[in-house]
């Protein structure tokens, strides 16, 4: 069975590049296959598009622009929304893509969709709000002011985790401010990104609003930030590799955001119950079988329940299903290569080796080459691994403390400052850590933290910027300001 016989649309599934409202063979003859990371199979083959092809992106965005911010703000929405419908309406294939080329469970891949159609529709509405300013003049006979517009073309490079989400998140707030996008998704998972221009060109988005470059990661970003005609660039991904961007741009300046590495704190105070902060613990360090920015890295417990708690989240953990994401009842699917299998099985023998406790953990129940079984650690230290680096993985670090103020010095003890959580009853504490942790994101007693309403992004080496919100669209806005006198007045500073 091919992956067109998997859907119900075979014409979501493509292999090419979206330019220009065209799909687009590779000019160099490059093809790269690309594989179902719980089975190994080849799903199918992307071309890796030349320099030249990436640059035709950059030239078809660049005409589109004119038209496409002179369209009223509720005309852009109304197309958006058409955008919003389709992906309702095609979310069960847009899933089964996503399953088939991420590796997350199947009711995992339509939360995604759902969420990710989520920021389409929010930023539809969001693009009729983006008012300027009446300022009070301090000039004689003259008004002031400022209005917003669009900033020009932006470029989004998105990752594998979320293939479909991040980039909605951007693009949605991009195309609603007026800027047309060019799409950098990540070569491991490009199907769900191709599937989205399908659907843009079927709700009416116009040609080069929305195009899809495909090939490989490096040089195309160098060509694209590079390019003077490109105002904006919009990153998901590593902390090393944002750092490259951000260089990259400096030469053009262009506006930056940036959403970086996490190595999210779970701090669990004394006065809770143990069992529900080591459930809700393993729902947040294991979502997206880890491979999540906001996973919990570092679990911090009150040495007065760290027994118990422990003993509450090995029973969790044990009873996650690891499997083939298109399986039924599968709680975690496979990493999403061997390098990442790697890079988990690294981690744990570094920790192992500096006298940490594993709890649990049998590789060898694992049902494949690229899964990794969940794993639990006690005892850890600053000295491991597993504490000061994004893991990425199903493993999970437990460490106990002794009173706020070293929960919070431990918790802040990272170049990372995406998310944190916090676990406790006592309304002095939550205050007291909400304002001490060094954190672009604070979670108190909830797992979910995420959605269009709210300012998503880090502080530190986290990233730049916000995404989602009112913040959101900000990203793709210049303010400009005038000043209007009257004729026959006469000028001044």
């Amino acid at each position: 069975m091919t992956m067109s016989d998997k859907l119900s649309d075979p014409r979501l599934f493509r292999q090419h590049a979206y330019i220009d409202g065209k799909w687009t063979h590779g000019s160099g003859g490059r093809d790269e296959a690309v594989t179902n990371p719980a089975t190994g199979e080849v799903l199918g083959h992307i071309p890796w598009l030349e320099a030249d092809q990436v640059r035709s992106a950059v030239d078809a965005a660049e005409k589109a622009f004119s038209h496409w911010r002179a369209l009223r703000a509720d005309e852009r929405c109304e197309r958006l929304l058409a955008w919003y419908d389709l992906l309702q309406a095609n979310r069960e294939d847009l899933a089964i893509l996503m399953t088939l080329e991420q590796g997350k469970p199947l009711p995992d891949s339509r939360g995604e969709v759902e969420y990710g159609a989520s920021f389409i529709r929010w930023f539809a509405e969001e693009g009729k709000r983006t008012r300027g300013e009446t300022i009070p003049s301090h000039i004689p006979n003259a008004a002031l002011g400022t209005i917003k517009e669009p900033v020009g073309v932006a470029v989004l490079i998105t990752p594998w985790n979320f293939p479909l989400a991040m980039i909605t998140r951007k693009a949605a707030a991009a195309m609603a401010a007026g800027c047309p996008v060019v799409v950098k998704p990540a070569s491991e998972t490009p199907f769900s990104a191709l599937a989205l221009a399908e659907l843009a060109e079927r709700a009416g988005i116009p040609a080069g609003v929305f195009n899809v470059v495909l090939g490989e990661a490096a040089e195309i970003s160098k060509t694209l930030c590079s390019d003077e005609r490109v105002m904006a660039l919009s990153f998901t991904g590593s902390t090393r590799v944002g750092r490259l961007l951000l260089e990259q741009c400096a030469n053009t300046v262009k506006r930056v955001s940036l959403e970086l590495g996490g190595n999210a704190p779970f701090i669990v105070g004394p006065d809770v119950d143990p069992k529900e902060a080591a459930y809700a613990a393993v729902a947040a360090k294991f979502q997206t079988v880890g491979q999540d920015c906001l996973a919990a890295d570092r679990i911090l417990v009150h040495e007065s329940i760290h027994d118990e708690f422990v003993a509450h989240f090995a029973e969790r953990m044990a009873a996650l299903t690891v499997g083939n994401g298109m399986e039924s009842e599968v709680d975690l699917g496979p990493l999403i290569h061997s390098q990442a299998v790697d890079k988990a099985s690294k981690i744990v023998d570094d920790a192992i080796s500096k006298g940490a406790t594993l709890v649990a953990g049998d590789q060898s129940q694992a049902p494949g080459p690229n899964f990794f079984m969940p794993v639990l650690l006690t005892g850890v230290t600053p000295k491991m691994k597993v504490w000061s680096e994004e893991t990425f993985a199903p493993v999970a670090g437990i460490t106990a403390y002794s009173d706020d103020d070293q929960v919070i010095e431990m918790a802040n003890d990272t170049e990372y400052g995406l998310a944190a959580y916090v676990y406790t009853h006592d309304i002095r504490r939550i205050w007291k850590l909400l304002r001490a942790l060094e954190y672009g994101m604070v979670s108190v007693n909830s797992v979910k933290m995420t959605g269009p309403p709210i300012p998503f992004g880090g502080v530190k080496q986290s990233g730049l910027g916000r995404e989602g919100g009112s913040s959101g669209i900000d990203e793709y806005l210049e303010t400009k300001y005038y000043c209007l006198g009257s004729l026959g007045s006469v000028s001044g500073s």
